[in-house]
């Protein structure tokens, strides 16, 4: 793989910090600014709504710069939102500062998912992606536990300051190793706005939503759960914390080695997957061994869906990636927000902590329903039509379309 897809995993790193060290903070930042648990919750479903305003907006207007200025700039603005994170005097600034953070997110993503593509041979695409989003997972195991810690031990204000510092060094690392690469000659809005109207690049991105919203359903109020549900002190926290990120680890090392292989298989395994172990942490949660041995697994399951997702869209946006792919980013931060506002209402609702399960498990089945009708549309889809004089092809039963 191109060592300029360790400059994009630094990035990711950072990125992948922010987004989800708020969950382990979450009962800290409530305490200090005398807020509810389901009223901080807002700071991940801002961050997440964010995530989809500002993939399209900032993916069109820096379609007119080149791909590696574009990521630099995407960087600082990342930089910019954490610091006021860190210095919020109120919520209402805190939340300012996430959203800010927030907008680069998207982009950053989107266009460093068509960077890393773009650099390697059309049959590992996926696996350069499932690199640059290693850095994304590896934060959940070293970056958002130790985020964690830093926050208990010294303050949430510190941990945010540290994220930043992380976001400079992301900054630094995309500006040595990012080779120039210019913005495509032809690309125009329209011709990006042409990928929605393939049902097939929308029923991709419906599936992200619904999916990769099902993990954060319960991962949103993990502390609060296994603090007040498991029995767990609020120090093991951090630890679960690193258990999930290993499993998005690994998730992500699976779908980065099967998508280019068997890509629709793939989804139906992880999807029903993740549907089963979310409705059995409901239970599994009241034990400390069982809601363990859940968080790896959501962690694993739900990860392991981001790279055949993502490769989904862009073989279905054809010739115009850029805008979609930064898009399909956001429908993941639109899962996000919609599960965790849909987490809280449930808990604000009185039936406990375990009850987002409930909810990340039917957002999960959702999108499996919808694997198997975006698959059943593909086989119907009618072959391409014989050039005229050339022989008809001759019909053979073929197994569902894989990438």
């Amino acid at each position: 793989m191109p060592l300029a897809l360790l400059a994009l995993a630094v990035g990711a790193f950072g990125i992948g910090t922010t987004e989800f060290v708020i969950m382990g903070l979450l009962p800290g930042i409530a305490a200090d600014f005398g807020v509810s648990i389901p009223t901080a919750g807002l700071l991940v479903t801002g961050y997440a709504l964010g995530v989809v305003v500002g993939a399209p907006l900032l993916t069109v207007l820096g379609g007119r710069v080149s791909r590696k200025r574009m990521l630099m700039v995407l960087m600082s603005l990342f930089v910019a939102g954490n610091i006021l994170s860190a210095l919020a005097p109120s919520f209402g600034m805190m939340l300012t500062g996430r959203v800010i953070a927030s907008l680069a997110h998207g982009s950053f993503f989107g266009i460093g998912s068509v960077v890393a593509a773009g650099l390697v041979a059309p049959d590992r695409k996926a696996g350069a992606i499932a690199t640059m989003f290693t850095g994304l997972t590896v934060a959940n195991i070293v970056g958002v536990p130790l985020g964690t810690f830093i926050g208990q031990a010294v303050g949430w204000r510190t941990t945010f300051a540290v994220v930043a510092a992380l976001g400079v060094v992301g900054l630094l690392g995309i500006a040595r190793l990012v080779p120039a690469m210019p913005r495509p000659e032809g690309a125009r809005l329209g011709r990006e706005l042409t990928a929605f109207r393939n049902p097939q690049v929308l029923l991709a991105m419906a599936m992200t939503v619904l999916g990769f919203g099902g993990v954060f359903a319960a991962i949103t109020y993990i502390a609060p759960m296994m603090t007040e549900v498991a029995g767990y002190s609020e120090g093991a926290v951090t630890w679960l914390l690193v258990l999930f990120g290993t499993g998005m680890f690994l998730g992500n090392l699976i779908g980065g080695r099967y998508a280019d292989r068997a890509l629709m298989p793939l989804l139906y395994v992880t999807l029903g997957g993740l549907a089963v172990v979310l409705a059995l942490f409901t239970v599994a949660a009241h034990s400390k061994v069982l809601a363990a041995v859940a968080v790896l697994l959501v962690g694993a399951l739900g990860f392991a869906t981001v790279p055949p997702l993502q490769k989904r869209v862009l073989d279905q946006a054809h010739g115009a990636p850029t805008l979609a792919s930064a898009v399909n980013i956001g429908a993941f931060n639109l899962g996000n927000a919609l599960a965790a506002w849909l987490g809280g209402l449930v808990i604000a609702g009185g039936f406990g902590y375990t009850s987002p399960n409930w909810v990340g498990a039917a957002l999960a089945a959702a999108a499996l329903g919808l694997a198997f009708w975006s698959a059943a549309l593909e086989r119907r889809a009618p072959a391409p039509a014989p050039a005229e004089g050339a022989a008809a092809p001759v019909r053979t039963p073929v197994a569902p379309v894989q990438h």
